[in-house]
């Protein structure tokens, strides 16, 4: 009888321990290859757009709800999609400048997501810590998660990041070379 109770303590260990830990932490890796991040940027005169692409990143989830993550942008990579040739090029090479992002210096920018509520079945409401160019601001956004994939909004004022050329917060008497301090992140994560 002594046997047969210590092996029912045991096996009820042992199944409250695979309970538990089959309710841990788990990351989801980002399939950076097929995920795409596309921004717009606008001036007064108009805007331009284009694609920038993900080096890594992450979801952690718990009982399949979205817990945290964190993601690294190749600030390399910044490509414009609504000019070619030498304009093209032009505004590449302005982008990835000291004037804008920095990219030699500051290669990747950093998105750590830190306070995670569910707003309904698929919407999270987010809150984490964004860094580019060397500087951190926190940020707040709705991520919609579905099996296979994730998406988010993300509006940036780039002047909190240093990236303050043609701004009219900063520059007086820019008339139509005024370029908005807000730029838009359209982010689909697949995994």
């Amino acid at each position: 009888m002594k046997k047969t109770m210590k092996a029912l303590a045991a096996l009820t260990v042992l199944f409250a321990f695979v309970a538990f830990t089959n309710n841990t932490i788990q990351k989801k890796k980002i399939d950076v290859k097929n995920s795409k991040i596309e921004w717009e940027g606008e001036k007064l005169t108009g805007s331009h757009n284009g694609t920038i692409q993900l080096k890594d990143g992450f979801l952690m989830m718990e009982n399949d709800e979205l817990v945290g993550g964190e993601f690294t942008v190749d600030m390399t990579s910044i490509h414009v999609v609504d000019l070619t040739g030498e304009d093209k090029q032009k505004l590449e090479g302005h982008l990835s400048s000291d004037d804008f992002f920095g990219v030699k210096e500051h290669p990747t920018a950093k998105l750590v997501l830190k306070t995670v509520a569910k707003k309904s079945n698929s919407v999270y409401g987010v809150s984490g810590d964004l860094t580019i160019k060397g500087k951190t601001n926190p940020i707040a956004f709705d991520l919609e998660m579905g099996k296979n994939e994730a998406e988010a909004e993300l509006v940036i004022d780039r002047t909190k990041y240093d990236v303050k050329y043609g701004s009219g917060s900063f520059f007086d008497n820019l008339g139509d070379k005024t370029i908005y301090d807000e730029f838009e992140l359209d982010i689909e994560l697949k995994f």
